[in-house]
């Protein structure tokens, strides 16, 4: 067997090399000192208070004859016809959310929705090392909600061409475009767009394979919570889903943050084996 050229590493050997630099802190930092599980947690607690009534409003107010906020959730989670089921027991239809709905309800929704896009600047400032906005940044957050909610709401009402192949292009691409323009927003233009994209990869790709899991995971336990304890089984499924949500999108970036930092070393080292 030929030896293997001096200075040429096989991609096993770069890999442990990486491993070590994890190892001895040179990568380490940002993961460590992201806390990824108590920012998830946070996520979940905020998407479920605020997140959450927000989108049953405005998936009720287009909805027509649909269910509304349950038909879009049992979409994102990817359940099965016995979940799904189960999810619609759990929220009002979207004529009885109508009715119910007030100003000041919708107003304060608003403002406490607001808080949400701070636990995700907050992450991605963290993810980044970079010091906290100043407070009259607060803009962002508002125009980060709005075009989340008129995303999500504009997947709600597209029923017709969704669960196609174009749909589902269509789905990858807007979700890397989403992610990489919050990244740039939240961050204040910090950071720049060509270190921001394989994170905004990374999220989507991390979405993807949540989904594979939540129908074979999330999908048997929603039915069998929702049998065992009722709604409040079905609503802790959520609740758990909503924590593995964030840390795909903080896990996400953080993995675009490495791999941004790999990747000269990796285009040198293949520059030197040519």
């Amino acid at each position: 067997m030929a030896a293997r050229p001096a200075g040429r590493r096989s991609p096993f050997e770069r890999v442990r090399s990486v491993i070590r630099r994890l190892r001895a802190g040179h990568l380490w930092a940002p993961v460590s000192g992201l806390d990824l599980w108590q920012r998830s947690l946070g996520f979940a607690a905020l998407g479920f208070l605020t997140l959450i009534p927000l989108l049953i409003v405005v998936s009720a107010a287009g909805a027509g004859s649909g269910k509304g906020f349950a038909q879009w959730l049992g979409d994102a989670l990817g359940v099965s016809e016995p979940a799904r089921t189960e999810i619609e027991r759990l929220f009002a239809l979207p004529g009885q959310v109508r009715r119910t709905t007030t100003a000041f309800g919708l107003a304060l929704l608003a403002v406490f929705g607001l808080s949400f896009g701070t636990v995700v600047q907050s992450g991605y400032e963290k993810v980044w090392d970079l010091a906290p906005a100043h407070w009259w940044a607060r803009w962002r957050h508002v125009l980060w909600l709005t075009v989340l909610l008129g995303l999500l709401y504009l997947f709600a009402v597209a029923t017709s061409w969704r669960h196609g192949p174009a749909g589902g292009i269509v789905s990858v691409l807007s979700g890397t475009l989403f992610f990489w323009w919050s990244q740039r927003l939240l961050l204040g233009g910090r950071v720049a767009w060509t270190a921001l994209l394989p994170g905004a990869v990374a999220t989507v790709l991390g979405l993807l394979g949540l989904r594979v899991f939540s129908r074979l995971v999330f999908s048997p336990l929603i039915a069998s919570s929702a049998v065992t304890y009722g709604p409040f089984g079905a609503f802790l499924v959520i609740q758990t889903w909503l924590v593995a949500v964030g840390v795909v999108v903080f896990g996400g970036a953080l993995a675009g943050r490495l791999l941004h930092g790999e990747l000269p070393r990796v285009t040198h080292a293949l520059k030197r084996r040519k």
